[in-house]
């Protein structure tokens, strides 16, 4: 995570607001991606952003999944937030009729990060690659790998079923062929994919068929959706070498299978975790001695 100045922490932490016309961002058209100034999340592409004048950076899209909607405290207004971190965006407005999409994000400047097109990978340019995995209840697998440092993003979602039946009241029945998965945005440079498995490996239990503790149903099997071949043969060797070790009692039935599409989740499980802590006995029950054990063990790759 960033450092971030106290006005940064006004802003981005404690629901500020920078003055209208005062932001670096507003006029700003350079070609290049806009992330979380405080976890450098990307979240908007430089094509998204158009002049609004309003006084604030304002975006008709977003990179998916990268932005949550909260109802705003005063009741009215949505409030926007990095998914990844929860830092406080904005807000959103819709039916103003600006752009086609009819939709403005309007951003504080200091919530934001600029990163050029123009710049090379010793720059830090962002290229990142994608890994999917499905390993019981997704709130779990998003709160661990959110942590790792190299993991720009992750989504819950659902993958592996019927197009027509990917939502969450779907997917619970059982019924519909997809597991709950989340899809993790990291930066190769960073983590790779082989490290990536290792952890998800010992996230959860994958020697279960079709259930993870009191979560039984086929959403909820131990799966890997390969992205390319080369993932899926990494995935295979991986695979062998737990088997051959014996790092588990019993043989991994782990499914490796291509991943045909990836639907996200509804917003309100994205970022869950760190959203609901405080107040979901799920959390604090389930996933926080989870989690704990997780830091322990992956303590020198953490953010």
């Amino acid at each position: 995570m960033t450092k971030l100045t106290e006005f940064e922490k006004f802003v981005i932490e404690q629901k500020g607001t920078e003055r209208p016309y005062s932001g670096e961002y507003y006029t700003h058209d350079q070609k290049g991606a806009y992330h979380c100034k405080k976890c450098m999340a990307p979240l908007y592409r430089s094509e998204h952003k158009f002049q609004a004048h309003c006084g604030w950076p304002a975006f008709d899209d977003e990179i998916e999944g990268a932005v949550l909607r909260l109802l705003d405290a005063d009741g009215k207004r949505i409030e926007i937030v990095c998914n990844q971190c929860g830092g406080h965006l904005g807000h959103l407005f819709e039916g103003e009729k600006l752009t086609d999409k009819n939709i403005r994000h309007c951003v504080n400047s200091v919530s934001m990060a600029f990163v050029a097109d123009n710049l090379t990978k010793d720059d830090k340019k962002l290229e990142t690659e994608l890994a999917t995995f499905g390993g019981g209840c997704f709130w779990c697998l998003e709160s661990f790998f959110l942590t790792v440092q190299g993991v720009m993003g992750v989504t819950s979602g659902y993958a592996g079923g019927n197009p027509n039946e990917a939502d969450y009241k779907s997917v619970c029945k059982g019924q519909s062929g997809h597991a709950e998965v989340i899809q993790i945005e990291f930066d190769p440079k960073l983590i790779s994919f082989h490290e990536l498995l290792e952890m998800f490996f010992v996230s959860h239990d994958p020697t279960t068929l079709n259930r993870q503790g009191n979560d039984i149903g086929t959403q909820y099997r131990s799966v890997i959706f390969a992205h390319d071949a080369e993932q899926q043969g990494i995935a295979i060797k991986v695979i062998a070498q737990i088997n051959q070790e014996k790092l588990w009692d019993k043989p991994l039935v782990t499914e490796l299978v291509a991943l045909n599409e990836f639907y996200p989740a509804e917003q309100y499980h994205q970022n869950y975790y760190q959203l609901n802590a405080d107040s979901n006995r799920y959390c604090q029950l389930v996933i926080n001695p989870k989690l704990a054990k997780f830091k322990q063990r992956f303590a020198n790759k953490l953010k």
